[in-house]
């Protein structure tokens, strides 16, 4: 039987859910910079990460993940959807109301010196998220920059010098203990290994992974590596040119990958051995622009499954398994 459209189900344990998020950029042309289209960046996301979890979210370059990760902080503002975080429906909230939150869901970005201030020592920096929470005592500021930057495996003597004295690998870890001044439940992890190397990134990591055990932190960890999700993720989220095409627990998805795309980026994943590219077909042709994207199926240009039904209309979500949602008819 044919099993029906569904949406994400929320549990008790949920931090956030969201659902239905969307944000489109407004392009403008001409002389007189007339509005010509928008640029779907985010079009209707639905996604939740519980308490202590960490939710992967994956996809090629310009398929929107960090737009998607920046709407939940509203560091950009969404255009429509919801985002409830704790309970709480904080989709409306203006800036000044968002001010409380902000010490509850940080973000570490991928570009660890540009997100640094290069006029400020490390420990300036660290100590900006001691003060939004109301530490005044200077010395008690002091003693938690250097218990952070212990946490994230660095000296304490670090306090003192400036980004530009260290290796891309120690600014991600500054940039860690940064977003963890402010004593966080989610932490936003925007490729956050992408621009180190590859021994560092497995170092980069095991520290996210120890954190998340001591702390009981929640990720949204977004990232084009499936082998790094794969590892890390308790959840994965497989998103296409602003949707997601497949939501499930990261063994089920690895295991039973369903929607095509999925199936293509871990044929494309590197392996162990050169000749093995798994048992599924790579992908050809181009990502249709998010400035005009074909009706129906977003994937419909690119897949090997496609039908006329999949160039009528938008497919929603279909449940072949528990927990596992894919965006395909055909399951």
């Amino acid at each position: 039987m044919k099993p029906e459209v569904v949406g994400i189900n929320s549990s008790n344990n949920t931090l956030l859910r969201v659902e239905g998020l969307k944000k489109y950029f407004p392009v403008h042309r001409g002389f007189l910079q007339r509005l010509a289209g928008r640029i779907k960046a985010v079009d209707g996301v639905d996604l939740e990460i519980e308490l202590g979890s960490t939710l992967g979210l994956v996809g090629e370059s310009g398929c929107g993940k960090s737009t998607v990760g920046r709407s939940i902080l509203k560091l950009i503002e969404p255009d429509e959807g919801k985002i409830i975080y704790g309970g709480q429906d904080i989709s409306g909230l203006s800036r000044h109301e968002m001010k409380p939150l902000r010490t509850e869901m940080q973000i570490i970005f991928q570009d660890p010196f540009g997100s640094l201030n290069p006029r400020m020592t490390i420990g300036t920096s660290i100590e900006e998220g001691l003060r939004a929470r109301g530490v005044r005592d200077r010395a008690k500021r002091t003693k938690r920059v250097e218990e952070l930057l212990e946490m994230v495996g660095m000296a304490t003597g670090a306090a003192d010098r400036y980004p530009h004295e260290f290796s891309g690998g120690q600014r991600q870890r500054i940039g860690i203990a940064r977003a963890l001044s402010v004593e966080p439940s989610l932490i936003v992890c925007d490729e956050p290994i992408s621009a180190l190397d590859v021994s560092i990134q497995a170092q980069i990591i095991n520290l996210l992974n120890d954190l998340q055990a001591q702390l009981g932190l929640s990720y949204l960890f977004i990232s084009h590596d499936l082998n790094v999700v794969g590892y890390l993720s308790d959840g994965v989220a497989v998103m296409y040119l602003g949707q997601i095409m497949e939501y499930a627990p990261a063994q089920e998805l690895y295991e039973n990958p369903l929607h095509p795309y999925t199936q293509a980026l871990l044929s494309a994943a590197p392996r162990p051995e050169p000749n093995d590219r798994g048992q599924w077909a790579t992908l050809s042709g181009d990502v249709p622009s998010p400035f005009n994207p074909p009706p129906g199926c977003k994937f419909q240009g690119r897949c090997p499954l496609v039908e006329d039904r999949c160039r009528e209309a938008e497919i929603g979500f279909y449940e072949p398994g528990q927990g596992h949602k894919v965006r395909c008819w055909k399951f």
